[in-house]
């Protein structure tokens, strides 16, 4: 093929791959800037406008940029392939998005076709790039290997959102339960404590109370309520702190004690927890130091010595 050909198509494929990384961003950038304000926003509009009825296109343009192009276009890759999810992978998908917090409000569908999206631009861009400088064969295999490492991208992203998520409510909830302690000890229900940890913190810790309060006032009990609520965060502590509130309930035990023993303790873990951080640094430290410190060290020192016997040794 006339290297021209292959440049030009080349340029094609890059441009049009580009266009398509920048349209899911600015639609990621739109979903989650809009949030909930946005359904809010316009019902206040339609409000304002209740003399003149909106239009079906008008309605349409209303709606974010995400959801007009690229949720649609995320599930249409999706049910495209389907088949190759079956209903198992789908349930897995399901709790590892509720571990990461439910990124985007996306559901299996969306993430399933956000994987096959990615594993398309990731492959044919690698196989427009070997093709102008090699074969047809090796950008074949080459875009077959990129496909595959396209395909996993999203879900090495959605791990580490997921590790960054159950972090955060680990160095949250040592906190959180002295809040609930406080409040409790001083009057307030339970309920209503979760209430005020809800309305006073921005985390994910909070976010899981608000949720519980939330579930108890559409008719759910207390303990699903908190078992809905570890189901989600996937951490030891929160399981440690919903099994001894759901058995002082059964048992009748004051929560206000509950709540000081448990607060004792996740301040006891947390300060072992950094303990072992402290213990792993010089272990951590180690291979910088071997391979970064060292030979700049040994150069400093070693040079100027080194250059001497060199001079030395051509002198004679």
């Amino acid at each position: 093929m006339d290297p021209t050909t292959l440049l030009l198509i080349g340029t094609i494929g890059i441009a049009f791959i580009v266009g398509a990384i920048l349209l899911v961003r600015f639609g990621l950038s739109a979903t989650q800037g809009a949030g909930g304000s946005d359904i809010q926003s316009r019902l206040e509009e339609y409000a304002s406008r209740s003399d003149a009825p909106l239009s079906l296109e008008e309605i349409e343009l209303s709606q974010p940029f995400s959801q007009r192009v690229v949720r649609p276009m995320l599930v249409g890759l999706s049910t495209f392939f389907s088949r190759l999810s079956p209903s198992k992978s789908r349930e897995a998908m399901e709790l590892r998005l509720q571990l990461a917090g439910k990124p985007y409000n996306w559901g299996p569908t969306e993430f399933f076709g956000l994987r096959i999206f990615v594993a398309l631009i990731l492959g044919v861009l690698i196989f427009l790039l070997i093709l102008i400088s090699q074969t047809f064969l090796i950008a074949l295999l080459s875009a077959t290997v990129a496909t595959l490492i396209g395909f996993m991208l999203p879900l090495l992203w959605l791990r580490s959102k997921t590790r960054r998520r159950q972090t955060e409510i680990i160095k949250a909830l040592p906190d959180a339960l002295d809040l609930l302690t406080i409040i409790v000890e001083a009057g307030m229900g339970f309920d209503g404590a979760m209430q005020k940890v809800a309305e006073k913190w921005d985390n994910e810790i909070s976010k899981g109370f608000a949720k519980v309060v939330q579930e108890m006032r559409l008719g759910v009990s207390r303990r699903e309520a908190l078992r809905n609520m570890d189901a989600s965060m996937g951490v030891p502590d929160v399981t440690t702190f919903v099994a001894a509130i759901i058995q002082a309930e059964q048992l009748g035990v004051s929560i206000a004690k509950i709540l000081r023993v448990q607060s004792e303790q996740m301040r006891i873990k947390r300060r072992q927890r950094a303990e072992a951080e402290a213990n792993k640094a010089p272990i951590k430290m180690l291979f910088p130091m071997v391979f970064l410190i060292f030979p700049a060290l040994f150069i400093i020192l070693l040079g100027p010595a080194a250059l001497v016997l060199m001079e030395t040794r051509f002198s004679n």
